[in-house]
Order: structure tokens, then C-alpha cells, then sequence
């Protein structure tokens, strides 16, 4: 039988029904600290025709619209991070697909999207007794106000009074409280402005608990420092270290996020490991034994993405499918239980989750159409539905389509959407909806009328304020 497609009697040359021929559709293209400062991580949902084959690769473009210079990155699912990037430049990225029968491109990748490798000013809110918000002094804010006038700001991460921000340059900051060495002074020290953590430019993600810090480099080597309670840090021990000492000499770690006093990480294999406190099992053990060195969750080598709560994890696997483990208490693991689970169980059985983020007792997650979904606990309308009902399975947050990025406290969310705006709900006390006021909201609310919002903070729930970057004014 000829190759085409036979249509009213005639074959129409040059179809084959054995390639893909509907091309990916790109759901968000965004540049964000957990991606690194020289990447664009590209979300993009299957094409509904794959031509009679299994798709076994997709192929994510960033074009330079400058110098033409084109970046190329390959996966099997969404997302895929194309890296080594320039900062302030905008791309134009497209997707296309490869099945079992077909070359690269046959998708022809018609759908595309521009991003940008931001840089920018760097904005804070909410509770500022330990001088956190960064403005010299002790002052609670309500409303954003920017730290300093530079526009070099990447992201932040937020533990118990005090954050950790990465700059464009690589460079490491920190502010707040310095109790139990958590800013990695070398001292105990508070401080109301930032203030460098030594001279290396080479720091890449950075990760919270509530008082401690780990961080990885652009060489894969993670570090950690601060309150050492539970093996918090992974060096074996249970001691304080007030400024960054390496775990172990690995150099093949990619993804970190910090609970409550432990930590989960994946490495480039696709592993999983997790350490410190294990109450409820979150470490994913099977047990609820504390450790203070890394230890691999299962043997898989699938997973991409990591989040936590207060005592429970979330990670997503390169297949799109969303698991938990942990703390059950009002429905938090998602999964439609109330129960505690000391190893990974699948949330539903969708494969098109794409981020997440771990609070108190519940969870948000967004998937690759841009929709946003939340569930456990909603005793200050924290999970953006309207009401304070509590869900035991994810629940989609009204019907748009747009949201790009999400992140939580303990009573309180903070989304942004692909248009540039911000959004935050839950509770408002010391200001940290960032409205102006101290009054709760059960629905997603902006954040003033700006569309210039590029970047989130990341960290542990604990904190009690919000801070989110923005292209320079």
C-alpha cells in the first residue's frame, strides 16, 4: 500500500499515517529559580494524533530572537528544561515529537510561545519581626516593597524569620534571623539587609526548613548549614553548622526541597533520597525512623519534580503522574484517604501534572493544560476554592487555564499566572496576602495590577509572609 492518505478516491502525497502529524501544544514556557538561572523549562501537552505509533521523544527548541542562536533540549514528557541560556534574553521555544516510525520534526512543531531568562527586582511582604522583609529594620509590611534597587534577583526560599536568595551571578544572600547559624554567616547573627553568604558564584537552587538551609551548585554538589536537629542536614550528625559544609562528595544532585526539619532531593539519575525528621513517614521508608544521612526512597529512577509540606512530600514522576507520601491528617497526601503513609501512593491516575507545592496538611498542584488543583486541609480558605471546605482529592481552582507557578505557607497560597499577574489567598494576618490589609481572602485575589511578575519564592511553609520577583520597572 502507497504511503498517503486516501481521501475521496486520491492519495494525498507526502502524508504518512504512520508519523505524528499534530505537533505538541505548549501549556506555560517560563524561566524560574528551580530550573536554574540559565534555563527555560517548557511545559507542553501530547498531539492528539501520533500517526499509529507510540511517541518515544520529544524534542524542546529555545531560539535566541537576537542573535537566531537555537538551544535544544529532548525528554520523554513534559517538562523539558533547555539550559545554558543567556539572563535578560527573550526565546522563542516550540516543541515537536518523534514516534517509532517517524523522523524529528514530522510534528512540525507549529505551536510556540516566547520566554524570557529573566533578571529582576526583588519584592517582600508580611511579617518582619526578625527583619526578614529585608527593609532595615523590624516592620511588618502589608503590601510588596522592593529590597534594594537592584534587578539582579533570581528567587528566594523562606524558612522561620529569615530567607536565602540566589542572584543572576550565582552569588548567595541571606537575611532575618541567624539563630543556630541557618544564613551561613559563620555566626548567629540577625540581620535586617542582605547580606552575601562568601564570595562563590556558583550556587544554583537553594532549599528551606524551618531552620535550616541546603543548597546545590552548578556543579551538582549539595551543601547544607544551620540547625542540625534530627540529621536536618545530611552530614550524619545531628549538629549546627553556621555556614554552608558539603553532603558528602556527590556531584550528581539536581532538585532539592526542605520540610519541617528534613529534606528531599532528586539526583540526575531519576533518584529519589530523603533525610532528617520522620514522624510520619514522609521520608518514604516504610517506617518513621529519623536519619541524618540521604537514603534512596525505593529503587525507581522516574522521578523529576519535588515538593514538601509540614510532614509530607509530593514529587512527580517524568511520566506526568503525581504521588505523595506522609502525613495524611485532613486529606493532605491527596489520594482520598485521611491516612498516613510511610511510602509513595499515586494521586488519581492522570499523567499531566507538571509542578507542586507541599503546606500544612494539603497540597496544590498545577498540570500541563495551565489548570490549578488543590486539596487537604482549608480552615482560611488556604486552597483558593471559595470555601473552607476540606478535600481528601485534588479540586480544580476555578477554570482558568493560565496559572504557571504556585507556592504556599502554612494558611495561605501564592500563584502567578502567564500573564505577569500575582495572586495570592488564605489568611491575612500580618499582611502576607501582600493586599494592604490583614483580612483574609477564600479566593485567588491580586496582588495590585502589575503583569511584570516573573519568579515565586520557594520554601518551607513556616513563613509567614511572601516574597515573588518582577521584571525592573
Amino acid at each position: 500500500m502507497p504511503i498517503g492518505d486516501t481521501l475521496g478516491g486520491f492519495i494525498r502525497p507526502g502524508y504518512n499515517p504512520l508519523l505524528v502529524t499534530d505537533a505538541p501544544t505548549i501549556g506555560t514556557a517560563s524561566s524560574n529559580g528551580d530550573v536554574g538561572s540559565d534555563a527555560i523549562s517548557i511545559a507542553f501537552t501530547a498531539p492528539s494524533d501520533v500517526g499509529g505509533g507510540a511517541i518515544t521523544s520529544y524534542t524542546a527548541t529555545a531560539r535566541d530572537t537576537v542573535s537566531t542562536a537555537t538551544f535544544a533540549a529532548t525528554g520523554s514528557s513534559s517538562p523539558i528544561v533547555v539550559t545554558g541560556l543567556t539572563t535578560g534574553q527573550t526565546y522563542t521555544v516550540t516543541v515537536s515529537a518523534t514516534n517509532l516510525y517517524g523522523p524529528s520534526g514530522m510534528s512540525a512543531a507549529s505551536n510556540s510561545a516566547e520566554a524570557k531568562v529573566f533578571n529582576g527586582e526583588l519584592w517582600t511582604w508580611g511579617l518582619g519581626s526578625n527583619g526578614q522583609r529585608a527593609q532595615g529594620n523590624t516592620t511588618t509590611y502589608s503590601s510588596p516593597v522592593q529590597v534594594g534597587a537592584l534587578t539582579d534577583w533570581k528567587y528566594t526560599t523562606q524558612g522561620s524569620g529569615y530567607w536565602i536568595a540566589i542572584k543572576t551571578d550565582g552569588t548567595l544572600w541571606a537575611v532575618g534571623n541567624g539563630a543556630g547559624g541557618r544564613l551561613g554567616l559563620s555566626n548567629t547573627t540577625s540581620y535586617s539587609s542582605p547580606v552575601q553568604i562568601g564570595a562563590l558564584t556558583d550556587w544554583l537552587l537553594v532549599s528551606s526548613t524551618y531552620r535550616s538551609v541546603a543548597a546545590i551548585k552548578t556543579d551538582g554538589t549539595l551543601w547544607a548549614w544551620g540547625d542540625g536537629n534530627y540529621g536536618v542536614q545530611g552530614h550524619g550528625d545531628t549538629a549546627d553548622y553556621s555556614s554552608p559544609k558539603q553532603v558528602g562528595a556527590l556531584t550528581t544532585w539536581s532538585k532539592i526541597s526542605g520540610g519541617t526539619r528534613w529534606n528531599l532531593a532528586v539526583k540526575t539519575d531519576g533518584t529519589l533520597w530523603a533525610w532528617g525528621f520522620n514522624n510520619y513517614g514522609q521520608l518514604g521508608q516504610e517506617n518513621t525512623t529519623s536519619y541524618s544521612s540521604p537514603v534512596q526512597v525505593g529503587a525507581l529512577t522516574d522521578w523529576s519534580e519535588v515538593s514538601v509540606g509540614t510532614y509530607t512530600s509530593y514529587a512527580i514522576k517524568t511520566d506526568g503522574t503525581l504521588w505523595s507520601w506522609g502525613q495524611g491528617t485532613e486529606g493532605g497526601l491527596g489520594d482520598g484517604t485521611a491516612i498516613s503513609k510511610s511510602s509513595p501512593v499515586q494521586i488519581g491516575a492522570l499523567t499531566t501534572w507538571l509542578r507542586s507545592a507541599g503546606s500544612y496538611r494539603s497540597g496544590r498542584a498545577i498540570k500541563t493544560d495551565g489548570t490549578l488543583w488543590v486539596w487537604g486541609w482549608n480552615s482560611s480558605g488556604q486552597l483558593g476554592t471559595g470555601n473552607v471546605t476540606t478535600y481528601s482529592s485534588p479540586v480544580q481552582v476555578g477554570v482558568l487555564t493560565t496559572w504557571q507557578l504556585v507556592a504556599a505557607t502554612r494558611y495561605a497560597t501564592m500563584g502567578l499566572k502567564t500573564d505577569g499577574t500575582l495572586w495570592t489567598w488564605g489568611q491575612g494576618n500580618d499582611g502576607k496576602l501582600g493586599h494592604g490589609n490583614t483580612s483574609d481572602a477564600i479566593a485567588p485575589t491580586q496582588v495590585g495590577a502589575l503583569t511584570t511578575w516573573v519568579g515565586l519564592n520557594i520554601g518551607s511553609e513556616i513563613s509567614s509572609g511572601f516574597s515573588a520577583v518582577k521584571t525592573p520597572s
